[in-house]
């Protein structure tokens, strides 16, 4: 697998709350494509500042975006956002933006990398590579969120995520700008939960155990 190191946005937090972190018990993964940047910036204010998870975005979206991303989610959210990089351990309480043009995997230390393979389901970061490699890392103690979108990606990851014994959560199509990749992943995995926008930041705290 190829592979090739990125430098990643600062994290918006000082050395006192940095070093007050610690490697994440538990993970959140969230994933979307058209209209799922919307349903994000909806949850965002809502999570709780003490969160005792990480949490992933993967968003497929084109390159020049992906400063811009990072700034807007920024604003919507007291934790610390920051864009993934290579070999960075994940930090409860810290949001990873999957950087634009590349998958983004978890290590079985509970670390990231990035991989410039080629595209799944059209799609570079792929929410299905990220889904289905931190499923055997993290277990039950993961739970996958896929949000609206217009292809297939992220449905078999969410089977992986479920076999592995985590909680797999799909948005409401009928709330999706783009109902077709939740419609899909209800189709062909036994979803957990159908969450409209507004009720997924107090599942993810409850998940996180906040």
């Amino acid at each position: 697998m190829e592979t090739e190191r990125r430098s990643g946005e600062r994290c918006t937090c000082n050395d006192e709350t940095t070093t007050l972190m610690t490697v994440a018990p538990r993970l959140i993964v969230i994933g979307g494509s058209a209209g799922g940047l919307q349903a994000i910036l909806s949850l965002l204010p809502d999570l709780d500042v003490q969160l005792q998870s990480a949490v992933i975005i993967v968003l497929h979206r084109q390159s020049h975006y992906e400063s811009v991303l990072t700034e807007l989610l920024s604003t919507k959210t007291k934790l610390p956002v920051k864009e993934a990089e290579e070999k960075e351990a994940l930090l409860s309480g810290v949001i990873y933006i999957a950087p634009a043009d590349y998958h983004l995997l978890v290590e079985a230390d509970h670390t990231l990398s990035l991989d410039y393979s080629e595209k799944v389901n059209y799609s570079r970061p792929s929410i299905d590579v990220t889904f289905s490699s931190a499923a055997p890392v993290y277990g039950g103690n993961m739970l996958a969120l896929l949000l609206s979108g217009a292809n297939t990606d992220g449905a078999e990851g969410l089977i992986d995520v479920h076999e592995a014994g985590g909680v797999i959560a799909v948005q409401d199509p009928q709330t999706a700008d783009v109902d077709y990749m939740p419609r899909r992943a209800i189709q062909l995995a036994p979803v957990d939960v159908i969450l409209r926008p507004e009720e997924m930041a107090a599942y993810i705290n409850g998940f996180a155990g906040v």
